[in-house]
């Protein structure tokens, strides 16, 4: 009876390894989105602060034609210690540069961040990053999707 129950399970070992070998394998988990669909950037470039130490700026040319609302809530640069999405606003008959609430997108919406309006400020560069280079920049969306591109370094007083 003893000998029995140990073929038996012996047996039943040996199918369920035979099983495993016949089955179709997982299908490969989905990778995250190379981008955010409709999220297109042009004419990107970081400008390096005119004395070093100082903060650096990137500025571009944001269009969307997504389906779906969504809004920038973030930006990273490669390297850096940190970034903010800032933005010139007018208090008291004064213009004032400061941290951007986060930029709403919708289906035709485009967003030129350029020098005195949204821009990307940049802290903490290394010395290593020089004119000539690139950075790739990096937008979070609400949800936490990221749209990534790379960013030509260009010096101070080259044009913006």
């Amino acid at each position: 009876m003893k000998i029995t129950r140990i073929a038996a399970a012996s047996l039943f070992a040996a199918s369920l390894a035979l099983a495993a070998c016949g089955s179709e394998p997982e299908p490969a988990t989905e990778s995250a989105p190379a981008g955010i669909p409709g999220l297109t950037v042009e004419n990107a470039r970081v400008v390096l602060p005119p004395v070093a130490g100082n903060p650096a700026a990137v500025y571009f040319d944001l269009s969307y034609e997504g389906d779906r609302g969504l809004s920038i809530r973030r930006a990273d640069v490669a390297g850096a210690e940190s970034a903010q999405l800032h933005n010139y606003s007018e208090w008291q008959g004064q213009k004032q540069m400061g941290e951007a609430m986060p930029i709403a997108l919708t289906k035709g919406t485009k967003v030129a961040f350029e020098p005195g309006g949204y821009h990307v400020m940049v802290f903490g560069l290394p010395d290593t990053v020089e004119p000539g280079g690139t950075l790739e920049v990096t937008l979070t969306v609400s949800g936490g999707d990221k749209y990534s591109f790379e960013a030509p370094v260009r010096a101070a007083g080259d044009e913006r």
